[in-house]
């Protein structure tokens, strides 16, 4: 039996490694004309308690995150992917890639980057490892 592979998710943020498995993740949907959806998740953890009960706060930086990711679509379709499309969204990353967008957008492989420099991650445990062991699908981490 073969794995048939139609969409691609792919976890962004600006960490080398992250970079890395979206130049992956391009040349997988683009070699078999695969749609390819970019996450990027804006980490609660980040801001300070008066951050995060401030809206406006919240929604400028959730508004420059989702204008930074549409460089990342703007990358794919240069390269050549012609279905793309972006989901930005709040949370811890690993968690909210499993627990919502994987069921939300239904793709066939999820890529990764193998860390982040962002964040609490870095100090608590790898992103990657743990989408790697909760996601109900294959993923594929780039290093």
């Amino acid at each position: 039996m073969a794995f048939d592979v139609k969409r691609i998710l792919v976890g962004v943020d600006d960490s080398k490694d992250a970079l890395l498995a979206l130049d992956y993740a391009i040349n997988l949907a683009k070699d078999a004309n695969r749609e390819l959806v970019i996450v990027s998740v804006l980490e609660n953890d980040e801001m300070n308690v008066f951050q995060a009960l401030d809206k406006d706060y919240i929604h400028g930086e959730r508004a420059e995150l989702e204008q930074h990711i549409l460089t990342y679509q703007k990358q794919a379709q240069d390269a050549g992917v012609t279905n793309v499309r972006c989901v930005v969204t709040e949370g811890d990353p690993g968690e909210t890639i499993v627990e919502e967008v994987i069921p939300a957008v239904k793709p066939d492989l999820l890529v990764v980057g193998a860390e982040s420099k962002k964040g609490i991650a870095r100090r608590f445990g790898s992103q990657a490892a743990y989408m790697a062991k909760y996601a109900p699908i294959t993923v594929t981490v780039v290093r």
